[in-house]
């Protein structure tokens, strides 16, 4: 019997690049409250929310995941040309088949280049940079554009007190390459189906769209609802010990880390999950949810660049990341940034 080549790339990889894009239109909570019986104060002290971003007609998932990846491209030195992987995270790209992944890769200019998407929620950055990191050091991929983007508006229920003031839109990219020294850790990934209707559809898209299904005769798209009180139990506190996991995985101690971003779903959370990490003090902590929302698979790379932007972290530092959401599924990773 012949013996089979296998593929050997990098020994490493890294986040060479990262760029975001915010839709146009700022919703503060003085509008929310006038779809829900709410105040102000109750969802800022609920979620630490003060204003969020809802696309516009225009402001697709295809536009919004385009300008991130020139964003992240530009800033890795990288031209469309070497992208030769493609990984688009969402779950609002709302068409069965084809993958976004394709036409955004075409439009890029990186034509050849595999594509395809993956439906892991608010993990979905890091189940994407999960396989990146696989990719390149198996020599399957050299450059590998991840994106994570959501117009998650387009299946919220403004009406919906529970979640109304919660979920926004957004895209983050990242352009992952080879490295000489490690700078994405190991993976500590998984799921809880069994919790899985705590964040859920309504109801599936042929019952949505049936008019004898709904009382009032007319189709309805299916809107997203969450069982609060559960996942903030089960993000705050079985999360931190997947986010302990991941240092570990990494060989990273509470006091190396200088940068913690975790998932952007409500800064109560991640006030739990500091705690219980027992992180230090300075620790420069992502709260991008404050003026951007809950952008699920765009959450972590939009956080992480507005950390950079503004120079609260900075190139090299070492940061733990960690998603988590409907499935229940969950993922995190130890990084230096770019």
């Amino acid at each position: 019997m012949s013996t089979l080549n296998i593929s050997r790339g990098a020994q490493f990889s890294k986040i060479m690049g990262i760029g975001g894009y915010r839709p146009r239109r700022v919703v503060d909570n003085a509008e929310i409250i006038t779809y829900i019986d709410s105040s102000d104060e109750w969802i800022r002290t609920r979620s630490g929310i003060t204003e969020r971003r809802w696309a516009s007609e225009d402001e697709t998932v295809s536009m919004m995941s385009q300008a991130a990846a020139r964003k992240a491209m530009d800033r890795a030195g990288v031209e469309p040309g070497q992208i030769d992987t493609v990984i688009v995270a969402t779950v609002t790209h709302l068409h069965q088949t084809p993958a976004i992944a394709t036409t955004i890769a075409s439009e890029l200019g990186a034509r050849n280049a595999a594509a395809f998407d993956i439906s892991a929620a608010c993990a979905g950055f890091c189940y994407a940079l999960a396989m990146a990191d696989s990719f390149i050091r198996t020599g399957a991929s050299k450059h590998v554009l991840i994106i994570g983007v959501e117009r998650l508006s387009d299946l919220t229920d403004k009406h919906d007190r529970s979640t109304a003031f919660i979920f926004a839109d957004g895209a983050g990219a990242a352009v992952v390459g080879p490295s000489d020294t490690p700078a994405v850790g190991p993976v500590v990934w998984g799921s809880d189906g069994d919790q899985a209707d705590l964040i859920a559809q309504t109801e599936s898209w042929p019952t949505a769209m049936d008019p004898d299904a709904h009382e009032d005769g007319k189709p309805h798209w299916p809107m997203l609802r969450m069982n609060g009180n559960p996942v903030f139990k089960w993000a705050s506190f079985t999360m931190a010990k997947t986010a302990a996991e991941a240092m570990d995985a990494a060989g990273v101690k509470p006091e190396d880390l200088e940068v913690f971003v975790p998932h952007q779903a409500n800064n109560r959370i991640t006030d739990a999950m500091f705690k219980a990490l027992k992180l230090p003090s300075d620790v420069v902590i992502g709260r991008d949810i404050i003026h951007h929302g809950n952008t699920s698979a765009a959450s972590i790379p939009l956080a992480i660049e507005t950390l950079l932007e503004s120079g609260q972290a900075r190139s090299g530092q070492t940061c733990l990341i960690i998603g988590f959401g409907a499935g229940l599924v969950y993922a995190g990773q130890v990084i230096l940034l770019p």
